[in-house]
């Protein structure tokens, strides 16, 4: 059975411009037309689809998308592949949490310190902020 491109988007669960956007990235084989000019998907595009949001809910950039789709369709590419991605992935996710920590142990004192009255040109959130940005 082959799918247009709204049909693929709402079995998906994602929007049009996202099929779209897949297509033009190469996430998405480029699919034959219709004389009528309509794209038709096959069936297994809907699988391919939801793979690469949830890849995407999972932190996986499209690059690694791509990366992933790639080892998922090679024979040769073995489970330690996509074991050494997901690694990786847990690092950058884990440096990320470790920096939004600091941003918000930061700003929690610094809302802390604010007395929430005044002038804002004394505000001592705006004061910081503006001192990081001049010895940047």
């Amino acid at each position: 059975m082959s799918l247009r491109s709204s049909t693929l988007a709402e079995r998906s669960g994602v929007n049009l411009q996202t099929i779209r956007y897949y297509e033009r990235e190469g996430l998405l084989p480029k699919p034959p037309r219709l004389k009528s000019g309509y794209r038709v998907f096959p069936e297994t595009a809907v699988q391919r689809v939801r793979f690469i949001k949830r890849a995407q809910e999972l932190g996986f950039q499209l690059s690694e998308v791509r990366e992933l789709l790639s080892i998922q369709i090679d024979p040769t590419k073995e489970c330690s592949d996509v074991q050494r991605l997901a690694k990786v992935k847990v690092e950058d996710i884990e440096a990320r949490i470790r920096t939004l920590q600091s941003m918000r142990r930061v700003l929690s004192n610094l809302a802390d310190a604010c007395p929430g009255c005044g002038p804002s040109s004394e505000c001592p959130i705006l004061e910081s902020i503006e001192a990081k940005e001049g010895s940047a």
